[in-house]
């Protein structure tokens, strides 16, 4: 009886730790990324000073992205996320000028009400548009004139529900478009989107004031068209007072196999209204992914750009080569992107 009573406590011993293991594994997780990339353009100088006029990677030549480190801690069913970023693309997305020193991407708490609904209070990404900031989520490196034209952040309260197996709503208040710490004018904006299986309709509304952004419904899904083909969505418009942006994109992307794929990114986008000169943009990006250990993801991508306004570019001039204005811009870019 002695024997087993002391192995009894043995076993006993091994599977609490065991538990307490996991649960210690389960409050805490680190993870980010890190990525750099060349860019050349084919169709003008490197040295115009000429961009898409899309945000991030806007520099020629060798150049480096962001790094960011996520840290995540749960205890029970609340938990907050610190999510720090630096280098140019994290400046750009945080509306920093300080690119050396860490910026705040996200910083929020959270409370699992229940099974279905979830508190989150704080600074957090947008939930509009189809790409992110952090370009390991995104197939294409370069990003859209959609998703650089809508906010990047938001500081604020939302609750996500949901709804049912397929359905789910979340519900947003918030400081104005890209306020990214307080709001000094007394001006809320608000924000709202209903999920059914992978799809998505978004709402935002500010009162357009200081800087804002005004009104925007967007649309962001896909569809699995086969198990190697799939189609991603985006469609949006804005409106601020009579002025903005609308326009669609389409992502087809193929798997070739467990380690490479192929994506293009088909956009077109318009401003409207009478403080714009209804100046629109075709964009065609087409990229190339491949893994390396499941880690490093190697982007090689061409990217041309159409552009109808009368000045060449949809937010600033256009060069060719010879230096003489132009409505397209082409570019080379070889971009290299670490996740952990």
């Amino acid at each position: 009886m002695k024997k087993i009573f002391t192995l009894t406590l043995f076993l006993m011993s091994i599977v609490l730790t065991a538990q307490d293991s996991t649960a210690v594994a389960k409050k805490f997780k680190l993870s980010g990324s890190v990525d750099a990339y060349y860019q050349t353009y084919l169709s003008a100088p490197d040295d115009a000073g000429v961009t898409f006029g899309t945000a991030f990677a806007d520099q020629t030549g060798f150049a480096v992205g962001m790094g960011n480190i996520i840290a995540s801690y749960e205890s029970g069913k609340v938990g907050a996320v610190l999510d720090l970023v630096v280098g140019p693309r994290g400046a750009g997305a945080t509306f920093s000028s300080d690119i050396v020193d860490g910026i705040v991407n996200q910083a929020y708490a959270y409370w699992n009400v229940s099974e279905s609904t979830t508190l989150t209070f704080g600074r957090f990404n947008t939930f509009l548009g189809y790409e992110v900031i952090a370009p390991a989520a995104n197939f294409n490196y370069s990003t859209s004139y959609l998703f650089s034209s809508g906010p990047f952040s938001h500081v604020g309260l939302k609750a996500d529900f949901d709804l049912s197996e397929d359905f789910s709503l979340m519900l947003a208040v918030m400081n104005p478009w890209d306020t990214n710490n307080t709001s000094t004018t007394g001006e809320y904006s608000f924000g709202a989107q209903l999920g059914y299986s992978g799809q998505f309709l978004n709402l935002y509304y500010d009162s357009g004031n200081n800087g804002g952004l005004g009104f925007e419904i967007d649309y962001t899904g896909g569809f699995d068209l086969s198990d190697e083909f799939f189609l991603g969505i985006n469609a949006a418009y804005n409106d601020n007072d009579g002025s903005g942006f609308y326009g669609a994109a389409l992502y087809p992307q193929y798997t070739t196999s467990d380690d490479f794929s192929i994506g293009l990114r088909g956009e077109y986008f318009a401003l409207h209204g009478d403080a714009n000169n209804d100046e629109s943009a075709l964009g065609l990006t087409l990229t190339g992914s491949y893994t390396v250990d499941s880690n490093l993801i190697i982007k090689p991508e061409l990217r041309v750009d159409s552009l109808t306004d009368a000045d060449g570019g949809l937010y600033g001039n256009v060069l060719d080569n010879d230096g003489a204005p132009a409505s397209s811009l082409s570019a080379f870019t070889l971009a290299a992107i670490y996740t952990f």
